[in-house]
């Protein structure tokens, strides 16, 4: 497992509006782009990039999920205490 990973994220209220999100990028839309549309959290603004970060700084559903990913790909609805994200890997 690596020691550090560099992500994106689009955070939701609902599982709902996670699957809609999981649609427009199933359809082509560009992850930044929706991320700055939607995106509940700060980084929206930034198309959802989180930087690079290590074991021990995110909740864990969504560390787990992020440090499982492999470069380009997108993760499936990740529910923590904050919502539901979607999480990408750079």
């Amino acid at each position: 497992m690596p020691d550090k990973v560099h992500c994106a994220h689009i955070l939701v209220k609902s599982e709902t509006e996670a699957k809609d999100v999981l649609e427009r990028l199933n359809k082509g839309e560009k992850f930044s782009a929706i991320a700055k549309d939607v995106s509940l959290c700060p980084s929206g603004k930034r198309g959802g990039d989180l930087g690079t970060f290590t074991r021990g700084k995110m909740v864990k559903e969504f560390e787990n999920a992020a440090f499982a990913l492999k470069k380009g790909e997108t993760s499936v609805v990740v529910k923590t205490k904050f919502g539901c994200h979607i999480i990408r890997r750079y």
